[in-house]
This record gives structure tokens, C-alpha cells and sequence, in this order.
């Protein structure tokens, strides 16, 4: 009696075993190749298309050697902004003035006296609050309004800086840079804010300068007389000794 033939059945079961046998030993194949290639490169993960580094908050001058930027923050105010006018341009000598944009809409002269002087603008806030927990959407619409409280005075007026109220930096830097501004700190603080002399405020300033200082300095928000008196006679003496005035640098 003869034998059936046997034959090789197939059943759809085992061809499906059979098919992820081979593609995770095909896996397990490339993840091998590639584990040595990854451990040995030595170079960082690309950055995130979303991220971004935080700008630069200047605190230098634009030029070197003996040079120095004088800041004047929270005006324009009549009396010390207009005196202190006079003094800057008989020395001949430019500033950077960061106007409170409520002041600047409240004088508006004195915003065109400083752009036709010669002066370079800088936003410091519509109210002069603290920023340092603001969203960048709430930072960007009070930028944008002090912008415009300038503009009202001198339209079209260059705007390059900005000084967040207190050094309450937060978001603002990022916001700031978005919108072409530079974000703009300082190196010598004479603590003006609290006059304690004219005479004090001439030692801070010529004891404390060094080559590529940015001085903060008031010329609203209070009574500034005493700085007005300092810068008065500071400027000569720093002249004398071979300082020159200079803008604070841009980085944007």
C-alpha cells in the first residue's frame, strides 16, 4: 500500500508569526547598527525651531577706551528736563533720555526739544510699573502704547531702547527685541532717586565711572535738581581728564 504524498500546509497563522519574527530581528538589526554611531558622536541635540535666546540687556558703550553714556529716566518734567537741556547741549554733549510715556503725552514739547537737540530716545513704560511678572502679551501692548505716546509728539521718531521700570526685567527683554528696541540696563546707579547732595552725586559720579559706563540718572519723577547740579559740573571735569560721551551700545 503506498503512502500518501505528504505535503507542506501553511496556515495563515504562521505566516503572521513568521512576519513579525523577521521585522523585529530587522529592527533589532538597526537599532544595533546605530547604538555605537550615537554613543560616540560627541555633538548636542539641535535646538527646538521654538526656542530662543533671551537678548542682551546693554550695559556698556557703543565705543571703548574712556567713554562714557549718560541716562536720564522717567521724564520729560519742565523744570529739570529743560534746565538740563541747556546743560547737555553747552557741553555739547548727547544723552539717552527713557521718557514715562504718560509724561511725554502730558509734554510734548519737551519730547520734540530732545529729538531736535540731538538726543536718542528710549521706552520706559506708559506708568512706570513693574513688569516683572506681565505676560509678553500685556508687555508688548504697554510698549506699544508709550510708543505711541512719543510718536504723538514727534511722529515717526526712532525709538531704539527700552528700560523696563525698577530693572523688573521679566519677559520685557524678549518682548522688547521683537520690536527692534534694545534692552538697555546700566553700570552705575548714583542712586540719585534719594538726593543726598549735590556734592555726593559729583563724588558717585567721578569715583565711580570707569571706561564704558552707562550712568542711570533722573531727570523726572521727583525733584532732580540735585542731578541736574551734579551733571552741571561733572561733564567738564570728566572732559578734562579725557572721557568722552558716547551711546550705549546696540546688540539687535
Amino acid at each position: 500500500m503506498l503512502r500518501p504524498k505528504e505535503t507542506s500546509v501553511t496556515t495563515p497563522h504562521r505566516r503572521t508569526r513568521g512576519r513579525l519574527l523577521a521585522l523585529l530581528i530587522t529592527l533589532g538589526l538597526a537599532l544595533c547598527a546605530a547604538a555605537p554611531a550615537s554613543a560616540s558622536s560627541s555633538r548636542p541635540a539641535p535646538p527646538s525651531p521654538r526656542g530662543h535666546a533671551t537678548p542682551d540687556i546693554v550695559d556698556s558703550t557703543q565705543r571703548g577706551g574712556r567713554a562714557v553714556a549718560l541716562t536720564f529716566d522717567d521724564g520729560p518734567n519742565p523744570g529739570e528736563t529743560s534746565r538740563l537741556l541747556d546743560v547737555l547741549r553747552q557741553h555739547r554733549v548727547r544723552a539717552v533720555f527713557c521718557l514715562w510715556g504718560e509724561h511725554a503725552r502730558q509734554h510734548p514739547q519737551l519730547v520734540r526739544r530732545i529729538v531736535r537737540e540731538g538726543h536718542t530716545l528710549c521706552n520706559h513704560s506708559m506708568r512706570h510699573d513693574d513688569m516683572g511678572d506681565w505676560s509678553p502679551e500685556r508687555i508688548r501692548a504697554d510698549l506699544l502704547e508709550t510708543n505711541a505716546a512719543i510718536r504723538e509728539a514727534v511722529p515717526f521718531a526712532r525709538i531704539p531702547y527700552f528700560r523696563a521700570p525698577y530693572g523688573a526685567w521679566g519677559r520685557s527683554p524678549e518682548v522688547a527685541a521683537r520690536m527692534g528696541m534694545q534692552p538697555l540696563g546700566w553700570s552705575l546707579a548714583v542712586e540719585d532717586w534719594v538726593p543726598p547732595g549735590t556734592d555726593e552725586l559729583v563724588r558717585r559720579l567721578e569715583e565711580g565711572v570707569t571706561p564704558g559706563s552707562v550712568v542711570l540718572l533722573h531727570d523726572g519723577g521727583g525733584d532732580r535738581g540735585q542731578t541736574v547740579s551734579a551733571v552741571e559740573r561733572t561733564i567738564p571735569r570728566l572732559k578734562a581728564e579725557g572721557w568722552h560721551f558716547s551711546l550705549p551700545a546696540r546688540r539687535g
